[in-house]
């Protein structure tokens, strides 16, 4: 099973950025990774974690994954597939919050999240 999760720092940003409606929508779109994981634009690996991009406009919405389930499993043999929507961006400060993601999953790991 996938599960997609939203941190509250991403939520937060969301919400300051959005309407709620189109908020909601957003979220609704971002949901959808459940029946196709596979979805989206891979950034980089840091250690077996990988970073992927999604667009919505003139905005990224950044989510990190296991990176082995991804590339390497079906999508009918992914279970317990864990997708973390962490942060978002336009497109104009898009390399300093790829640097400032990539920063904290070298320092934490996934848990810096």
């Amino acid at each position: 099973m996938v599960e997609v999760v939203f941190t509250d720092f991403f939520v937060k940003e969301l919400r300051k950025k959005f309407s709620e409606k189109e908020g909601n929508d957003i979220l609704d779109l971002l949901e959808k990774l459940k029946e196709n994981p596979k979805k989206g634009k891979d950034l980089c690996f840091v250690g077996k974690t990988l970073l992927k991009e999604i667009k919505y406009k003139n905005f990224r919405f950044y989510f990190i994954t296991d990176g082995y389930k991804v590339k390497f499993l079906q999508a009918s043999e992914l279970k317990d597939l864990l997708i973390k929507f962490v942060r978002m961006s336009e497109k104009k400060d898009q390399q300093k919050t790829i640097d400032e993601i990539k920063y904290v999953l070298r320092s934490l790991g996934d848990e810096g999240f």
